[in-house]
């Protein structure tokens, strides 16, 4: 059964309007709506400045997280293809120290945006990794791939990039091992699915057991996009957002007040808590209160929060984990640690 929609017995019980998907399919119409009109009506047509704005911003935004969709599904469906024991073996013995720190830099290591990687880290758990293995791959992930850290060198140096991963991965370890004590203590539920000693503990077996048939191969690809659905869903709903809020807020005037002060970093947390925006989206955003503002540690606040406070992530952790308890404490736990970071900064680096 998908994560996302009932099975088959509980749809039949409810009417149409409540089975239909309302979310997916009107923030569905809104962007390839919103994509058509500005490739190929907003020039004939002299709309209100809003709706450009939209549609401009809509268009934006898909042009930056297709592609990392479309690796998220890639690797959901790889991750389904090989066997449970691998894909627990490659990040580590789950609840463990290690396992953590290895899953926290497995995570670095992933070119994908927040949204791809929210994939690849739902399937994990549903591989058996440990709550704090997925929590410490989740926030280490988003912003630290390859290719956005080089345009981070660009945009606000190679020392403050530099800076920002180290901190970052502080962040995810110690959140990692935070979210398994939380476990063992019993405050957060165990991953049912967790496997704390593999059956198989060589490669070599592993790969033995891979079906490596077409018919399994196509199977999983159909698996992943299943169960990308989810997230198409909540990313489309904040793209919409994000087209509303620039429609109809000037960003402009945050970044005057994103000063090196305990006002503009509460100022900040709240925009970046408000603002569905997508790692790769974040970066500009970043660079400007860095280097306009003066205020680095309101930058890094801003690139951890928006995706520590970001609905799609809360909102698809909920799903994969069927907790709303577990999704709630991923900001709890990594909120504090990024502001009190985020205050050193502009203190000592402003």
């Amino acid at each position: 059964m998908s994560h996302c929609c009932p099975s088959d017995n509980m749809s039949e019980k409810k009417p149409w309007f409540k089975r239909f998907d309302w979310i997916f399919w009107i923030s569905s119409f809104l962007v390839i709506g919103g994509v058509v009109y500005y490739n190929f009506f907003s020039s004939m047509v002299d709309a209100p400045q809003a709706i450009t704005a939209f549609a401009m911003t809509v268009d934006e935004f898909i042009r930056l997280v297709w592609w990392g969709l479309l690796l998220g599904i890639f690797f959901v469906a790889l991750l389904d293809f090989v066997p449970r024991e691998m894909a627990t073996k490659l990040i580590g013995p789950a609840g463990t120290k290690r396992g953590v720190l290895q899953a926290a830099c497995a995570g670095v290591l992933f070119d994908l945006c927040s949204h791809g990687i929210l994939l690849v880290g739902m399937k994990l758990y549903e591989r058996g990794a440990s709550l704090g293995q997925v929590m410490a791959f989740l926030i280490a992930s988003p912003w630290n791939s390859i290719s956005l850290t080089i345009i981070l060198f660009a945009l606000i140096g190679v020392g403050w990039t530099l800076l920002f991963i180290v901190l970052s991965l502080i962040i995810a370890i110690a959140s990692g091992f935070l979210f398994d004590y939380l476990v063992d203590r019993g405050t957060l539920k165990k991953n049912p699915e967790q496997l704390d000693e593999p059956q198989i503990e060589s490669f070599k077996e592993l790969f033995a057991t891979i079906n490596w048939s077409f018919g399994a191969l196509r199977s999983s690809l159909q698996t992943a996009f299943k169960e990308s659905r989810m997230i198409i869903r909540w990313m489309f709903f904040g793209i919409v957002l994000i087209g509303l809020i620039r429609a109809f807020v000037d960003l402009s005037t945050f970044e005057a007040l994103f000063a090196p002060t305990l006002a503009g970093l509460g100022l900040t947390l709240l925009v970046a808590t408000l603002l569905e925006v997508c790692s790769e989206g974040l970066a500009p955003i970043a660079s400007d209160i860095l280097n306009r503002a003066g205020a680095p540690g309101n930058a890094f606040t801003f690139l951890m929060a928006g995706v520590a406070t970001d609905y799609t992530e809360i909102m698809g952790i909920k799903e994969g984990t069927k907790s709303w308890k577990i999704a709630l404490f991923l900001p709890l736990v990594t909120v504090p640690q990024i502001l009190v970071l985020g205050h050193m900064m502009n203190a000592f680096g402003a």
